[in-house]
């Protein structure tokens, strides 16, 4: 497939790299701004309580501030979408903590950078992932199968006992 006759999209974005923060934790975050507008993106990180909101965060505003101030775009920034965020891993610092019996344990502080990229929001109105939404009220409106009948609890039989 090829590009010809598309008009490419306009990206902004924002990069923070060497952040002290485990990849695998910051990913955690980042999936769940990943396609949301950014004022929706600022109120859930707002909200979050893991540490690496808050990196997270400056790099959200950093784009944003990125696209307000480039001269050839001039957008506004409650009218941008986040249009994609992913966090890669940097090099990992290597220490050693002494252990008992003269032995020792490396630790791995491991280190990551964050990407988060933002577009414009042109007459597509995005909510919070309806189509997830909408399969997981389906999934808790359907009976369980089986039925009542597959909640009663089994009962044994007593055996005669032979006097």
């Amino acid at each position: 497939m090829s590009n010809v006759g598309k008009k490419p999209e306009v990206e902004v974005q924002s990069v923070a790299k060497y952040v002290h923060i485990s990849p695998r934790k910051a990913r955690l975050v980042v999936d769940h701004i990943r396609g949301r507008s950014v004022p929706e993106a600022r109120t859930v990180l707002a909200f979050t309580q893991r540490a690496a909101a808050r990196e997270v965060e400056k790099v959200l505003r950093s784009a944003v501030a990125n696209a307000e101030t480039n001269p050839n775009l001039h957008w506004d920034g409650d009218e941008l979408v986040v249009s994609a965020a992913f966090v890669d891993e940097g090099p990992t610092l290597k220490r050693w903590q002494p252990r008992a019996r003269g032995r020792v344990s490396r630790i791995n502080k491991r280190t990551c950078h964050i990407t988060v990229k933002v577009t414009k929001l042109e007459g597509v109105v995005l909510t919070s992932r309806p189509a997830a939404e909408a399969e997981k009220r389906k999934r808790q409106a359907q009976p369980k199968a089986g039925g009542a009948s597959a909640a009663k609890p089994k009962t044994r039989k007593k055996k005669a006992v032979a006097a």
